[in-house]
């Protein structure tokens, strides 16, 4: 009897101590150099969530199922398993994810493959990158840039140069102010133009062709555009500061105010794009695997910025409330934006049984919890569980998915407990 009450006064004092509702945080990273544990709030202790980040990390870059490969003495790359592919996309989120656990030699060896095998050194597209190229002999797939990988290659860079300094082999700043310089430089030769459109202030869908002209809601982080402001030293932190607000004014755009939901692209203005596709259908406006990116990048520009507040809050409210609507443990990974389901399933890999289904994915399972760090409802806290408790295994039809909910559930728990960060210089 004596061990019944001391259990049930430890289950009401574990129960006491967990928050009711998790609360936003006020200011930003930028301003205050503090960065949120969520699931500390939870109530897990610094030891387990140490343990189960690095648990995440050895999983997606050295386990059974890893999707990192290293090649020779000093090369290595992001792989898209399932589609047989490196893209700058995971090479650009696996450099970002080594500069912000401090893993300096996995970074190296991923910006050298990179470097090497995608950037264009001459031409038309200098400086630029192909977005995917066959592995592991690195042979071009896709030649054209796909404007997200610039990206991100750019803020990882920035924050290289920021932790590690530039007087080792690679020189961290210099190689990103390559990449925006070579963009600036565009005039439209070969058909090649900046990847940052500069009437609107708004990252391109791709720097050529048809993707000049509109935008992909999964490509905007304002957050970035401040940190090449801070750190790019090119001379043009204005316009890297007008990007940022222009880009948190066009995603109160493309966003559906009732369901949080946005498509995976669209006109600079937010308008949708009403263009047949896939068998010459028109379809609705949807929600797809970009997307789920959206939540994920909104909770960055919160937790660094905190510029935008007011609507980021009741963007996150709104979207949980409308996955929650779907049932937490069973809302699916495509949507038409007015939350009704797809006429169209798109299917999510090469490989014959990645299918037209729709799933409960992993990775939208972490992005929906990491956009618990700007809500404030009463179900934030049941996402952030659910993130904790999941895991990156088959479906039940066989689908495997390492690459892409292997990285956005490694980016999601990063998020939620402290460990995705502005990098300010170490002197």
């Amino acid at each position: 009897m004596k061990k019944f009450f001391i259990a049930l006064a430890t289950i009401v004092t574990l129960a006491s101590c967990a928050p009711k509702q998790l609360k936003p945080w006020t200011k930003g990273g930028f301003e205050t150099g503090k960065y949120r544990n969520v699931f500390a709030e939870l109530g897990y202790s610094k030891k387990e969530i140490d343990a189960k980040l690095e648990s995440i990390f050895q999983e997606v870059f050295y386990g059974p199922n890893k999707v990192y490969f290293e090649v020779g003495d000093d090369m290595a790359y992001m792989s898209d398993v399932k589609n047989f592919d490196a893209r700058t996309e995971g090479m650009s989120y696996g450099l970002m994810v080594c500069v912000q656990l401090d893993k300096k030699e996995e970074f190296d060896r991923l910006w050298r493959w990179s470097k090497h095998y995608m950037q264009y050194q001459d031409g038309p597209m200098k400086g630029y990158f192909a977005w995917s190229l066959s592995v592991p002999d690195g042979q071009i797939r896709g030649a054209g840039p796909a404007s997200d990988g610039e990206l991100y290659f750019i803020t990882a860079l920035i924050f290289a140069s920021n932790r590690w300094g530039n007087d080792g082999e690679i020189n961290y700043l210099a190689e990103a102010q390559y990449i925006l310089n070579s963009s600036w430089e565009k005039t439209g030769e070969g058909g090649i133009m900046p990847f940052i459109d500069k009437e609107h202030h708004l990252i391109t869908f791709t720097p050529d062709g048809r993707g000049i002209s509109y935008t992909d809601p999964s490509y905007h982080i304002p957050a970035f555009y401040e940190v090449w402001a801070r750190w790019a030293n090119d001379g043009r932190a204005d316009f890297y500061r007008e990007c940022a607000k222009a880009s948190r004014e066009y995603l109160h755009k493309t966003i559906n105010p009732e369901t949080g939901l946005n498509p995976d692209t669209n006109n600079f203005d937010g308008s949708y794009i009403q263009t047949p596709s896939w068998g010459g259908r028109v379809n609705k406006p949807a929600f797809r695997f970009d997307s789920w990116r959206v939540p994920m990048n909104i909770a960055l520009d919160y937790s660094w910025a905190c510029a935008d507040r007011e609507w980021q809050t009741n963007y996150a409210n709104t979207i949980q409330n409308f996955f929650y609507s779907k049932g937490i443990d069973d809302f699916v990974d495509q949507y038409n934006v007015d939350g009704t389901e797809p006429e169209f399933v798109m299917q999510a890999g090469m490989r014959e049984y990645a299918g037209h289904k729709l799933r409960h994915s992993v990775g939208l399972v972490g992005t929906t919890a990491a956009i618990s760090l700007a809500a404030d409802n009463e179900i934030s806290k049941e996402f952030v569980q659910r993130l904790w408790d999941s895991k990156n295994e088959p479906y039940d039809d066989g689908y495997f998915d390492a690459y892409y909910d292997g990285l956005l559930r490694l980016f999601a728990f990063m998020h939620l407990s402290g460990h995705y960060r502005v990098i300010t210089p170490s002197k």
